[in-house]
């Protein structure tokens, strides 16, 4: 038996987009959920080196204290205290989805929804709270 001539569809597109593509609210907060924790992870670092610097010493101390002051370690106070929040709320998501609560579509994404939202509103009042 003969196979038949296959013909390429000439219906497929040309390019990609990317202006075009809309992502819905789960696909954003799973992105976004990763992103925190690669985020988070990579704090670890210079979170380490100030935390040994303020225990050499006085001297040390006080380098460490004037690290932390200034609007660049206000600025990576806000990013990490907003990539806490988000984080933990789309963790507790995840974990409610493991359990089969809130799989519905409407539900899901009412749920990353509210995840994005809460952990905005959080992570601001974390960083207000400590920070300012």
């Amino acid at each position: 038996m003969p196979l038949k001539d296959h013909k390429p569809s000439t219906k497929r597109p040309v390019f990609l987009d990317l202006h075009r593509i809309h992502f819905p609210p789960q696909a954003i907060t799973s992105i976004a959920h990763r992103l925190t924790g690669v985020l988070m992870l990579l704090a670890i670092l210079p979170a380490t080196w100030l935390f040994a610097l303020s225990l050499s010493g006085p001297g040390g101390f006080a380098r460490a204290g004037e690290a932390l002051t200034g609007w660049p370690a206000g600025i990576a106070a806000l990013l990490l205290a907003l990539s806490l929040a988000h984080h933990l709320f789309a963790g507790i998501r995840y974990l409610l989805l493991d359990i089969d609560i809130g799989i519905g579509r409407t539900t899901a994404r009412r749920s990353a929804l509210w995840v994005m939202g809460a952990g905005v509103l959080a992570g601001l009042g974390l960083w207000w709270g400590l920070w300012a």
